[in-house]
């Protein structure tokens, strides 16, 4: 029997790799949309020119310009970028999924927190309307508008945390520092740090693929509310490093600008009330579980 074949948007990327390595060792076969060539790879344009892979099974979309990216400014041509990259990607799987003869069970679209609204005092789970005004908070709403996919297949649209993991994300960024010993918490540290482990995502979506029932809304987080004070303390304490060097809200609002600077710099609180609510299980239910995994300086060798 020929291996279930799952579509990637994004596989490339930090989430995308370590998905593709899950499903990959539980049986699937992974192909990816990448502007990369690559063996398992096909390009946007031969998506949409000759529509999903026979036999797809599922459709995820990781895609996106990564906005975290210090080397790029924060100038209205990357702010398009970063918005393209999400709405055009979704809506060319979502149309290719449409346009299938043969089509897949779900497509399941990753997008984030940034739906809701930052706040020291309101708490947030799947049924909280996304109420912001802010760029993130108005391009989540336009992103999830783009997964409009016709019955029977189920959309799935997990809204995750801060991916915490060793090769990419906010890790990669702050690793080095804080193994130096100069990390610290971000202005107050009081705002919440909405976060998961990679590997929970990643098995997080493999639910969401295989489980029939799940549909709508997952809030991809920890059951853990934290502040990013506590992430600070945790993430040292497994690297067995001082973290006593706050970085100052502005001097982060000056190097970033201040709409991508919010990011680290305010926080929602929020809780995945219906991922609990299917009976999903976290490997990395706790902050300090999380950080022992990925605090070591040379990724092991396979």
């Amino acid at each position: 029997m020929a291996a279930r074949k799952v579509l990637i948007g994004g596989g490339t990327g930090f989430v995308g790799r370590h998905l593709g390595e899950l499903l990959t060792n539980n049986g699937y076969r992974v192909v990816n949309v990448s502007r990369m060539p690559g063996a398992n790879n096909i390009s946007w344009s031969t998506l949409e020119s000759s529509g999903l892979p026979a036999c797809t099974c599922a459709v995820v979309n990781c895609a996106g310009q990564m906005f975290m990216d210090f080397t790029r400014r924060w100038t209205p041509g990357f702010k398009q970028n970063v918005q393209n990259s999400r709405v055009y990607t979704t809506r060319a799987l979502s149309k290719a999924i449409n346009e299938s003869q043969d089509k897949p069970k779900v497509f399941v679209l990753i997008t984030g927190v940034g739906a809701y609204e930052p706040s020291e005092t309101k708490k947030y789970d799947e049924s909280s309307p996304t109420t912001g005004t802010d760029f993130f908070s108005k391009l989540l709403v336009y992103w999830e508008k783009a997964a409009s996919v016709d019955p029977p297949v189920r959309l799935v649209i997990i809204r995750s945390g801060a991916v915490l993991g060793r090769t990419g994300g906010m890790i990669q960024n702050m690793f080095l520092p804080f193994y130096l010993g100069v990390g610290g918490r971000i202005g107050s540290g009081k705002q919440y740090l909405p976060w998961i482990h990679v590997h929970d995502l990643t098995r997080l979506i493999q639910f969401a693929i295989e489980n029939e029932n799940v549909t709508g809304i997952l809030n991809g987080v920890a059951p853990q509310v934290i502040t990013n004070e506590e992430f600070t303390k945790a993430f040292a304490k497994a690297l067995s490093r001082p973290a006593f060097f706050p970085v100052p809200e502005a001097i982060l609002n000056f190097l970033l600008h201040e709409e991508r600077a919010m990011i680290m710099t305010k926080g929602q609180h929020v809780t995945p009330k219906r991922v609990l609510d299917y009976g999903f299980k976290y490997d990395y239910d706790n902050i300090d579980a999380a950080c022992k995994e990925f605090a070591y300086l040379f990724p092991a060798k396979k």
